[in-house]
């Protein structure tokens, strides 16, 4: 995420919101219908942004990241801000039926004070990383300065989705001016290797400056693992002003690590100027590379574009991979709406794999 522009953004969208105060304050025991959006649902289109049919609170949803618990769908997403009545950091949606969503809690109740020490007058928290390993919830997530790359990653845990959930109390990674990588854009990867047992877990992560970058972490504590300190560099844009990807998501597959990244600008003050799509590349290690259909390296402006503005959309991004051999693939992003101002929405779509490269499908 561009953060130099990120609340320029919120303050816009923020008088649009359609999240109800009571569906955002409702109990993780609660997953009832929160406000109805504004789009209808209509017949199913091949478009993946042709046609909106997911309902609930839906819009203000920035950065998605997805992840089930039984019968139970849970998102997660940047704040947006308290302009709109937001009640704590962090927000989670909930839905059993990956259509319906509403408000059913939130990671914390007020930011962090590690993160105010660091950053003074602080009020969001951004693109969290929602994964499962060694028996518990990990949430990653960035606090940063705006417009630098003076940024932190941080991790909560907790025994079920319901909570409680425990920071860590200090960052897990961090970046400062004099760093050729910005530490925010967490994503985990949990890796099995060729096998069913855990064989390494990997925070990619990174937004303009040098890219994005990849940390091994220990998967008894959630931290960097101390004995592999390589930071591995997975993509990069030269060719294009200000090196503009980010929102890594790494999963694996069929024989394959996938790279997906956001590319492009995002959250201009006018909407339609944001340029940002999805892209992805693939390779045979978790550490690149990661080559694009023609073979172009990611790390060398390579990336093959899977989603771009369409219609009433525009701007899709911040994505979020989710693997599931229970329930289907899907993928999670936002995209603006171009009819109400460029104000963000949710999107919940099935993810295939034809000739093992992913097709971002419809709704499910």
């Amino acid at each position: 995420m561009n953060m130099q522009i990120r609340n320029d953004k919120w303050k816009r969208t923020a008088s649009l919101a359609t999240l109800s105060l009571a569906a955002m304050t409702a109990g993780l025991s609660s997953c009832s219908s929160g406000t109805t959006n504004s789009f209808p649902a209509t017949a199913a289109s091949t478009n993946p942004l042709a046609v909106y049919q997911l309902q609930g609170a839906v819009s203000l949803v920035h950065d998605p990241t997805i992840i089930r618990s039984g019968n139970m769908y849970y998102v997660l997403s940047t704040d947006p801000g308290t302009t709109n009545g937001q009640v704590g950091d962090l927000p989670i949606l909930c839905s059993s039926d990956q259509i319906n969503w509403s408000r059913c809690g939130q990671v914390f109740n007020t930011i962090p004070s590690w993160i105010t020490t660091l950053y003074p007058g602080i009020t969001t928290l951004w693109a969290p990383d929602v994964s499962y390993f060694n028996g518990v919830y990990h949430v990653y997530y960035t606090a940063s300065t705006f417009g630098t790359n003076t940024s932190s990653i941080g991790l909560a845990t907790a025994p079920t989705m319901a909570g409680p959930w425990t920071d860590s109390g200090g960052p897990i990674l961090q970046s400062t001016s004099h760093s050729a990588y910005n530490a925010i854009d967490p994503n985990i990867l949990v890796d099995y290797g060729t096998g069913t047992t855990v064989q390494h877990v990997w925070l990619s992560y990174g937004s303009f400056y040098g890219g994005i970058y990849q940390r091994e972490l220990n998967p008894a504590t959630g931290a960097l693992l101390t004995t592999n300190t390589t930071n591995y560099h997975l993509a990069s844009q030269p060719a294009m002003t200000g090196n503009p990807i980010e929102g890594a998501s790494l999963i694996q597959k069929n024989g394959y690590y996938y790279l997906f990244a956001s590319l492009g600008s995002c959250c201009n003050s006018n909407f339609t100027t944001d340029t940002y799509e999805i892209v992805v590349g693939r390779g045979t290690s978790p550490n690149g590379p990661f080559l694009d259909q023609s073979g172009t390296d990611m790390l060398n402006n390579g990336g093959t574009v899977v989603l771009s503005s369409s219609g009433e959309f525009t701007a899709p991004g911040g994505e979020f991979v989710y693997t599931d051999a229970t329930n289907g693939d899907l993928i999670t992003f936002h995209a603006l709406s171009d009819n109400q101002n460029g104000l963000d929405y949710l999107f919940v779509n099935q993810l295939t794999w034809p000739n093992n490269w992913p097709q971002i499908g419809t709704t499910p």
